[in-house]
């Protein structure tokens, strides 16, 4: 289906690509932006376009319904129908999509595990308001064992945002933080990390053991996470309850010579509650049967979306947005203090 079907043009190629790289500048967005502002942040992913041309690809898309003009100062907010839009975007634009959407969410990444403040990156879910309070009572031990990035989510009611994911009526959205918080304050103490691939990992006598599955970022246009989950591929339940089972997990190289900095900020960051990494490697080793380069450090990041997968186990449905999106480390709150608000809630409306 052609992007614009429902206008009397046929848009070509060209101006498709522009306009989908301008509605995923809005989309990775929270506020409204003008055409000089949405120009540097294509010039930041390394697409040049005048603010004329923008002016003009942004009527189009006002036309279509992608966008919505707030006031000429404020500029425009990107709608669900262009979020929608982003979804089916050509097959050849979102092949690598996965890793430019890492490599984005680590530039926004300002977190300071030393003074708490500052954005990091978190996957939505988002869970039919009425089968809420069961997901978090089934997710309740995978928060408290050693296979969750975070005991820190965030939530927002319906008609709320999360970032770019508005919540529709019925339901509730839950941010869990992603492993790419790794990637972000790795990248701002100096250190590069190469993401290689999403998979399954193993785990046996609560001991991490070989990857069973992977999905290389490179080729791929969704957070191979969700791809997991949805396809019903995981035992995380199992491996928290008996350290026995499939769990979602990333890997990623470091190089050799940044061991020393990158085991501080580790450090730092687990005590301000983020424990991302199962595994940082030796030199040029093999981590779970995964080859490294040479001088490389093999590093395997804890998925984000463990959580979620226990409940999908558990047959609660749910919609996934892995790599969704930034908010700021102020918004998150205890898991264990909302499941005890929901707890409570749920048992005064039942008296």
């Amino acid at each position: 289906m052609p992007m614009y079907q429902d206008m009397s043009f046929r848009a070509d190629q060209d101006v498709e690509r522009k306009i989908l790289s301008i509605l995923k500048v809005l989309s990775y967005v929270q506020e409204p932006l003008g055409s000089r502002l949405i120009a540097k942040h294509l010039k930041d992913y390394g697409v040049e376009l005048s603010e004329r041309a923008i002016r003009y690809h942004l009527k189009l898309t006002d036309e279509c319904g992608f966008t919505q003009l707030i006031t000429n100062h404020d500029g425009r907010v990107i709608t669900d129908k262009g979020l929608h839009e982003i979804g089916k975007a050509l097959v050849s634009d979102k092949v690598g999509y996965a890793i430019s959407r890492i490599e984005v969410l680590a530039f926004r990444t300002d977190f300071d595990y030393e003074n708490l403040q500052g954005v990091l990156p978190v996957n939505i879910t988002i869970f039919r308001e009425d089968r809420f309070q069961e997901a978090l009572q089934t997710m309740a031990p995978a928060f408290d064992s050693s296979i969750c990035v975070s005991k820190l989510v965030s939530v927002a009611r319906e008609g709320q945002r999360i970032g770019s994911v508005l919540v529709p009526a019925g339901h509730i959205g839950l941010a869990t933080v992603c492993s790419i918080v790794i990637n972000g304050t790795l990248l701002k103490a100096g250190i590069p990390m190469d993401s290689r691939f999403g998979g399954i990992l193993q785990i046996r006598d609560h001991k991490p053991v070989r990857f069973t599955e992977i999905i290389h970022y490179d080729v791929c246009s969704l957070d191979p996470s969700e791809i997991f989950i949805k396809a019903r591929m995981t035992s995380v339940r199992e491996a928290t309850l008996s350290g026995n089972g499939e769990i979602l997990a990333n890997f990623r190289e470091i190089p050799a010579l940044c061991r020393p900095i990158a085991e501080k900020v580790i450090a730092g960051l687990r005590v301000a509650g983020l424990n991302g990494v199962l595994i940082l490697g030796n030199t040029s080793e093999n981590v779970c049967e995964i080859s490294v380069d040479l001088n490389k450090i093999g590093v395997i990041l804890i998925g984000g979306m463990n959580p979620i997968a226990v409940a999908t186990e558990a047959g609660i449905e749910s919609e996934n947005y892995g790599m969704s999106t930034v908010v700021d480390f102020s918004t998150l709150v205890s898991f264990k203090e909302l499941l005890s608000e929901y707890s409570k809630n749920y048992s005064l409306s039942r008296h």
